[in-house]
């Protein structure tokens, strides 16, 4: 979500614009004093409406109706109108000699936005209209089986799709679900003509270009960028996908799951098949019980949705860091109402860029969403700590920071922590390490390709090289290509699949959460490092580290400011990402699957 604040007098810009339309060929230059003041006045201008779009959505996203709607999609208009307005007129100061802070900032604005939008006010508006739609078509999605009248909304098909072993019924759940996206196909080929206009607008060849060109590096590099550290965990990724295949094709048979072929993408215990930790009971390895279950144990423990948060505060509260205002638990969203519909997807939300930090997610008192709250409060910790930078800079070093900082928390809860937290009464044994860690993998490893293809699709999408004709079918190539994983009935253009991921029609990147994935790794072994605790990585848990908190803290307080690299080097001591960290990570597993996959018959 896009952050903001309040308290900020807005100094008018009406005066410098005018003086930049009217200035004579004859006149001097823009001067770095006239570029520092636009600066300043287009971070307070922002300030302004980006809060006013944050409640609009906020309102439109816990009370979804037509009305609130209406009200969202004329405050993005607002704020897509102004930042356009502002990107353009930076490029005015391209050729002056502007201090670093200053430099960084005007292209910022240029590249933190997650949407470009054309110059015509109509043209805003439309793009603003068909963005608020297309989430609110998402979030009031159903699929109604059978008769028509038990319907069932995307949190009980998950629930469902997790536990059932029936692929009849987990075809017609995964189907079920992509009935609500084919309406969105043709507004979102208008949605991309438009955001590329608003690119090309802004000197980029389109709205993909963009988004890659926000990585302190150029957007050819950042390509290569992700492939190198794609290259670098893909034989950890090929050998689970081996030895899953092979299990299901056990639990199935072959004529279900052939060998050397995709995995059916409805068998792997995820709507989206993007991770796969729920289909543990078919793929885990035989006498090799984790030794605990932590939904039963959260269960047992009668801990409702607002402990469960609770747990994520006083993880940060023992690295040293300040508890949550008391308006986070007043105004947060932690349980589904019963009485209209919302956005169940799990966000974290910064309303006023200095306190007003909330969540909203639908919790279930599960493992799954234990995890989901760490990372959520990550977000909200990270918002805190860069609050006293300037505007521009109050955001993350770059987007994967953002995600990976609450999954590197959450990769600390190991038995060790759930026996010092109350929630498990002995530690199991290191010979049961193998079950968490093919349990983890199937959720951190098995996510990796999905985490890259979406905005591969994307990028390709904006490009022109997949057009509107071959939507569907460019993003199954892309997901047998990446992932290995082909659709479980035939598909073609009369749907539209990806729109049945929120992300698409939420407008929101996800090559961030790939980034995420890697970083967290590497954040992790350098904590682990300066908290001082010895054993394998993965045992590592540095609650209680005030040492880990000081230099996490550090680097969350640069916000922006500086190019990632050097946020990185702060936790780190390194100024490239690093997928080895992943790697060491599951070492032991990497063993096992080797032994497991001798024989078999691997790739697709």
């Amino acid at each position: 979500m896009r952050h903001a604040t309040t308290g900020t007098r807005i100094p008018p810009l009406a005066g410098l614009l005018m003086a930049m339309l009217v200035s004579g060929c004859a006149e001097p230059g823009p001067t770095v004093e006239e570029a520092r003041a636009f600066v300043d006045d287009a971070e307070a201008r922002l300030l302004a409406v980006w809060i006013d779009a944050e409640r609009a959505a906020w309102v439109q996203s816990n009370f979804i109706t037509d009305d609130t709607t209406a009200i969202a999609a004329r405050a993005q208009t607002v704020v897509l109108g102004a930042t356009m307005e502002l990107a353009s007129a930076a490029a005015r100061f391209d050729g002056v000699a502007v201090a670093e802070e200053t430099r960084r900032k005007l292209l910022l604005l240029k590249t933190s936005m997650e949407l470009a939008a054309p110059a015509d006010p109509a043209l805003q508006a439309e793009l603003a209209g068909i963005t608020t739609s297309m989430e609110s078509t998402y979030g009031t999605g159903v699929y109604c089986p059978g008769n028509g009248e038990d319907c069932l909304d995307l949190a009980q098909m998950e629930r469902l799709f997790a536990e059932s072993r029936d692929t009849d019924e987990l075809l017609d759940l995964w189907t079920g679900w992509r009935t609500i996206s084919p309406p969105m196909r043709s507004p979102y080929a208008r949605f991309a003509e438009l955001a590329n206009a608003g690119a090309r607008d802004l000197g980029f060849t389109d709205l993909g270009e963009l988004w890659r060109a926000g990585y302190d590096m150029p957007p050819d590099a950042f390509t290569a960028e992700l492939e190198r550290l794609w290259s670098q965990v893909r034989p950890l990724y090929e050998s689970l996908h081996c030895h899953v295949r092979a299990k299901l094709a056990d639990e199935y048979g072959s004529a279900v799951v052939p060998p050397d072929e995709p995995i059916p993408a409805h068998l792997l215990g995820n709507m989206w098949s993007q991770t796969w930790a729920n289909i543990y009971d078919i793929v885990g390895p035989a006498r090799s019980d984790p030794g605990y279950d932590l939904t039963r144990l959260l269960e047992s423990n009668r801990v409702d949705p607002l402990e469960m948060v609770r747990y994520g505060e006083r993880f940060f509260s023992s690295l040293g860091f300040d508890p949550l205002p008391a308006t986070f638990w007043e105004r947060s969203l932690f349980v589904q109402p019963v009485d209209r519909d919302v956005v169940c997807h799990a966000s974290a939300w910064d309303l006023d860029f200095e306190s007003d930090v909330r969540i909203k997610m639908c919790i279930g008192v599960n493992a799954e969403d234990f995890v989901t709250i760490h990372h959520e409060l990550g977000h909200n910790y990270y918002q805190r700590a860069y609050q006293h930078q300037s505007p521009l800079h109050r955001t993350s070093a770059n987007d994967g920071f953002h995600e990976g900082v609450g999954d590197t928390i959450a990769l600390s809860i190991t038995p060790e922590y759930l026996v010092e937290v109350g929630l498990l009464r002995r530690v199991p044994p290191a010979d049961r390490d193998l079950g968490l860690l093919l349990r983890l993998a199937l959720d951190k490893v098995a996510f990796l390709p999905f985490g890259l293809m979406v905005d591969q699709w994307r990028w390709k999408v904006f490009s022109g090289e997949i057009a509107p004709v071959a939507f569907n079918q460019g993003w199954w190539d892309l997901r047998i290509e990446y992932q290995g994983i082909r659709a479980p009935v035939p598909r073609s253009e009369a749907d539209f699949d990806p729109g049945a991921k929120y992300h698409i029609p939420a407008n929101t990147p996800y090559t961030r959460y790939f980034l995420a994935h890697i970083l967290q790794f590497q954040f992790h072994r350098a904590l682990c490092e300066v908290a001082g605790v010895e054993g394998p990585l993965h045992r590592c848990s540095i609650f209680g580290s005030l040492e880990a908190g000081e230099r996490l803290n550090a680097m969350l307080e640069m916000g922006a400011s500086r190019p990632w690299p050097d946020a990185l080097e702060v936790v780190t001591g390194q100024r490239e990402m690093d997928a080895t960290a992943m790697l060491d990570y599951f070492a032991p597993l990497q063993v096992w699957l080797d032994e497991q996959n001798a024989g078999r018959s691997c790739g697709w």
